[in-house]
């Protein structure tokens, strides 16, 4: 047996404290380590399974162990003990029972405990990973708050616990600045397993953040009695979230601007000041469409194509409805549009004016074009009449521009 002392101990226990590393993988991993280092120091075969380390915690020994079967003869002595041999090392042992035998080398610390240093580093890394993965599996499609740590190459580099996280340069609100140090909330996309510890990838544009605060701050959600049917997001700039209310006296968006917009307030100041229109969802495609729109004063809405194909909507406004309707670079109806599911065209009064025009002139042109269809049609057949009346044909026609032609010719030179 090897004599390690309760230092080892105390470490295992200092690393469970620390790193979350529970101190019987560690000991595992030790004893792992010893029979490694016994296999190869003895040139021993890896398939060979009878030979483990045992570590006494009383005594701080450790040792290395061959369990054989006990026999008279003995055929194979790496498996097998002779009963007198036996006998010497356990009194009370009989032909067929197992004993465990010490068979740690001479001048063996050295080579373990280097062999232990090797194991040991590698296990605890494993240990580490695994703990990283399994619990930002878990955190995955959720809020956690982080300290930006750094930023490199346009990715900003986040510690969110146990393990950095990065945050690419898409998942970045445009304009934002993030400076080290700073505590910053993030959302868990995704988490990919690598060789070394787990690479956790957040968001901070993210359109299930607006969700998670308002989970946060508004108690009705957390509660299930407003509900949110749709979230469409350009982060830093707006966002449109549609809310109900499965409580007819419970307002869906009082509930969410909160007393005096207290609520909001806070989720605002959470997006740095990001716009939030709250929509009220509704069943039916018109009203829900002219909530979408909102700040933008509706005229009428026409349904132009509602099936599994597509959701096509003509929505007329005001004149001076249509730039606020629209939004800057089309931000409004662009959010509408992914928010409801639905395509939007917006045009205004004037416009469907003219366009309503221009289509009347079309209609009013038409009865012309008949007329003269109706001449045409009138005129031949007149020619025909007078063709039967003189006994000639098409072909009689033919002929005689062909008999004049030669004429004409002479006429001409």
């Amino acid at each position: 047996m090897i004599k390690i002392g309760t230092a080892l101990f105390e470490a295992c226990e200092e690393l469970e404290r620390e790193r979350g590393i529970s101190k019987e993988v560690l000991i595992a991993s030790l004893c792992d380590a010893m029979v490694a280092a016994y296999k190869k120091h003895m040139k021993v075969g890896k398939e060979v399974t009878n030979i483990e380390a045992i570590l006494d915690e009383q005594s701080g020994e450790i040792g290395v162990f061959a369990t054989k079967e006990v026999v008279k003869n003995v055929e194979d002595p790496d498996l097998q003990i002779e009963l007198k041999d036996a006998l010497e090392i356990a009194e009370d042992v009989e032909e067929g029972d197992e004993l465990k035998i010490e068979v740690t080398p001479d001048q063996f610390g050295r080579i373990a405990a280097q062999s232990a240093k090797q194991v040991i580093t590698q296990r605890i890394r494993e240990a580490e990973r695994n703990l990283v993965l399994n619990e930002f599996l878990d955190k995955k499609g959720t809020l956690t708050t982080g300290i930006i740590q750094r930023v490199e190459n346009r990715n900003v580099i986040v510690n969110i616990g146990k393990t950095d996280a990065i945050m690419p340069q898409k998942e970045q609100i445009p304009g934002e600045y993030y400076k080290p140090g700073n505590r910053i909330r993030v959302f868990v996309l995704n988490v990919k397993e690598t060789t070394r510890l787990p690479q956790v990838i957040v968001s901070h544009a993210h359109a299930e953040i607006v969700r998670e605060l308002f989970e946060l701050e508004v108690p009705e959600i957390e509660d299930g009695i407003v509900e949110i049917k749709s979230i469409s997001r350009e982060a830093g700039y707006r966002t449109k979230i549609a809310v109900w209310s499965n409580d007819p006296e419970v307002d869906s968006v009082g509930a969410c601007i909160g007393p005096r917009g207290s609520r909001i307030q806070t989720i605002v100041s959470e997006l740095k000041n990001e716009k939030i229109d709250i929509v009220r969802y509704s069943e039916d495609p018109v009203e829900y469409i002219v909530n979408a729109l909102s700040p933008a004063r509706v005229v009428s809405v026409d349904i132009l194509a509602n099936d599994e194909y597509a959701h096509d909507a003509m929505v007329v406004v005001q004149d001076d409805q249509l730039s606020l309707a629209i939004g800057r670079e089309g931000q409004n109806v662009r959010l509408a549009h992914k928010l409801t599911g639905w395509k939007i065209d917006i045009k205004s009064v004037s416009q469907m004016e003219k366009a309503e025009a221009a289509n009347f002139e079309a209609y009013e042109d038409e009865p012309q074009q008949e007329e003269d269809y109706a001449q045409e049609d009138e005129l031949q057949q007149e020619i025909e009449e007078e063709m039967n009346q003189q006994g000639l044909d098409e072909e009689d026609l033919q002929e005689e521009e062909v008999e004049e032609t030669p004429e004409d010719e002479e006429i001409e030179e």
